[in-house]
């Protein structure tokens, strides 16, 4: 478990470089020596760079926005305030991000972590193989018109005459696919509203043929939509069109 929890943090610290782009640092442009070992100056540098990034990371190149989005409108829908807390959300959240992206995980590691790490393959090579899985995967979860619209607006001739969309930059791709994954987001958060608004809609007409004005309908409705969501077995069915929503 330890050489596994192991394995995703170099991974993820990997994709951070791909991100970055900085290749040059380990292709010998830091000459400096502490102690006698310049490779643990470069890794302690490394390290401070994934803590700070590894949120961005997530958000932007994983299934964690589409994810988070959901369950936070679920939150919304049900009219619960604290329950569940927003660190479980994150939780669940963060443990779905990586079933969804193991296939990737697994992929990188396969093709260029385990061959750069026994040093079959170069650097340049390995940020090649690297970048790839990720690259292909979110182009899967990116709509056309969304990939298209930054293409339009890019500067960039290259990007405009390119011929496959393979042969587009990351720099291009992750906002696409950000755009993409916001907007699934809302259209499965608003079609999650649609049966709890029915209730809402049923105990404030019924309070309402009672006289009953002056009492909140959410007090009534609460109770039967958390009653709904358990009959149906919520929690699964929300967790297994969630992980098909995404193109594998």
């Amino acid at each position: 478990m330890n050489n596994r929890l192991r394995s995703i943090k170099l991974l993820i610290t990997m994709l951070i470089l791909i991100v970055l782009n900085i290749q040059p640092v380990y292709g010998g442009v830091i000459n400096m020596d502490i102690n006698g070992n310049a490779a643990e100056t470069v890794e302690i540098l490394v390290l401070l760079t994934v803590v700070s990034l590894i949120p961005s990371i997530l958000i932007m190149m994983t299934a964690f926005t589409r994810i988070i989005i959901v369950l936070s409108f679920l939150k919304n829908a049900l009219g619960l305030q604290q329950t569940p807390p927003n660190q479980v959300l994150i939780g669940i959240a963060l443990f779905l991000t990586l079933f969804v992206m193991s296939p990737v995980i697994e992929e990188i590691n396969t093709q260029a972590y385990e061959p750069y790490k026994n040093e079959e393959i170069t650097q340049e090579e390995f940020f090649e193989k690297a970048s790839q899985p990720i690259k292909i995967w979110m182009l899967k979860q990116t709509g056309n018109s969304e990939l298209k619209m930054f293409v339009d607006m890019s500067n960039n001739q290259e990007i405009k005459d390119a011929e496959s969309v393979d042969e587009l930059p990351l720099t291009l791709i992750i906002p696409s696919f950000i755009t993409s994954e916001l907007k699934r987001a809302f259209i499965i958060g608003f079609l999650l509203y649609i049966p709890f608004l029915i209730i809402d809609m049923i105990v404030s007409s019924v309070l309402m043929s009672m006289g009953m004005m002056m009492l909140p309908p959410v007090m009534i409705s609460m109770p039967f939509k958390i009653l709904l969501f358990v009959v149906v077995d919520g929690w699964s069915l929300l967790f297994k069109t969630l992980v098909t929503t995404f193109n594998f």
